[in-house]
């Protein structure tokens, strides 16, 4: 996983920028699958047991696109992570132009935090304790200055369902009851209504 950065300037803000930017790397490939948003860049592969991993060619094609471009990859933000059910990590660490990319457990993509055996506990855990527990002292003080509880459900509503069609789907009874208790404690929150809600009905 990547981030290209460009290194011409462009306006902080601009419009044109995010579009100008993709335009830019429009034409960024390398010999495995690619996901590009903006300036982030997922590279990924398969590997059947016993094969070796192509995935420092794969940089490396990376790395001669972002040169010839006039772009940088932040290593401080790529990370390899091994998506592998069986806990158990067969392959060398990545290591590209005499650095070593950090290997994670754990990695945000796009909001959403993606562990390797592609449980949604520590989305969950990011979703209840960190966003969660912020958001109730705002809710709280909203309320003290009238806003409409209908206003506020909207304030709380975005980080509940956030990307759920990615997750929400395999989400264990566990899951759902720790989503629900958050729900319960933000609705109790604005004073309104407490609503129950179910695994069919989270998204």
């Amino acid at each position: 996983m990547n981030e290209v950065t460009e290194e011409k300037d462009h306006i902080q803000g601009s419009l044109l920028s995010p579009l100008t930017f993709i335009i830019l790397i429009d034409d960024l490939n390398a010999d495995c699958m690619i996901h590009k948003f903006v300036d982030d860049t997922t590279l990924s592969e398969f590997i059947d047991k016993g094969q070796a991993s192509q995935m420092d060619v794969n940089v490396t094609q990376l790395l001669n696109w972002s040169s010839n471009n006039h772009m940088n990859v932040n290593f401080k933000k790529t990370k390899e992570m091994i998506i592998n059910t069986s806990h158990c990590n067969f392959l060398n660490k990545l290591s590209v132009s005499y650095v070593e990319i950090e290997r994670v457990n754990v990695f945000k993509l796009l909001g959403v935090h993606i562990n390797q055996s592609l449980k949604w506990d520590d989305h969950v855990s990011a979703i209840m304790c960190n966003k969660a527990a912020t958001r109730i002292y705002f809710l709280k003080q909203l309320k003290r200055s009238s806003v409409n509880p209908d206003d506020l459900y909207h304030f709380y509503r975005p980080i509940l369902e956030y990307a759920c069609p990615v997750w929400h789907s395999s989400l264990t009874v566990e899951h759902i009851n720790r989503i629900e208790a958050a729900l319960i404690i933000w609705i109790s929150a604005v004073g309104t209504v407490c609503l129950h809600c179910t695994k069919g009905e989270i998204c």
